[in-house]
């Protein structure tokens, strides 16, 4: 299953948006369809990085054949076990099992304060197995009841889940005493 282009649209604006030195992770690169909506959002900025997970070896290694930016790195791997270890992203795109269906909330808290979440094929309509269904519910239960998030579902494309985790106020370490510079 391909990223629709109404997905695709959307993931080209929020790469759009990501800060400066920010870093994008796309998790099931598939056939390269999100990813080039990434990268068309990004456009002619090198300051981003994006990091693109599959376990498919053979799909994996005929979309990085096709010639991607510098920026785009191409890890072989299940995005259960990448967001894990890989550290903080400003956007994640959860489009494969491992980082939506498990390892969802290693995957939340990979997110950077102000981050984003995008998941789609989540209109369950579309989907026949009981199963899958049962699991994207979950998804949605996860993600719509964060206290981390904010969160909005679309009835856009496949079905998109969009959560924004949320910037936390900052503490100071110390209070100053008043009067004190």
């Amino acid at each position: 299953m391909s990223c629709d282009a109404g997905v695709g649209e959307l993931l080209a604006l929020l790469a759009a948006a990501v800060p400066q030195g920010g870093r994008i992770l796309e998790l099931g690169t598939g056939s390269g369809v999100g990813l080039a909506w990434l990268v068309t959002g990004i456009g002619a900025r090198t300051d981003v990085r994006v990091v693109s997970v599959d376990v498919d070896r053979e799909l994996q290694e005929s979309t990085e054949s096709a010639g991607w930016p510098g920026f785009v790195e191409f890890r072989l791997e299940d995005g259960a076990e990448v967001v894990e270890k890989a550290g903080h992203f400003d956007f994640i795109f959860a489009d494969a099992p491992g980082g939506k269906l498990t390892g969802l909330e290693a995957a939340i808290a990979a997110l950077t304060h102000g981050g984003v979440f995008v998941v789609d094929d989540m209109d369950l309509t579309l989907h026949g197995d009981p199963d899958l269904r049962a699991a994207l519910g979950r998804v949605r239960e996860i993600l719509v009841g964060h206290r981390d998030l904010l969160t909005v579902e679309l009835a856009h494309g496949s079905g998109v889940i969009l959560s924004v985790r949320r910037v936390q106020p900052h503490v100071p370490v110390r209070a100053q005493p008043e009067g004190a510079e």
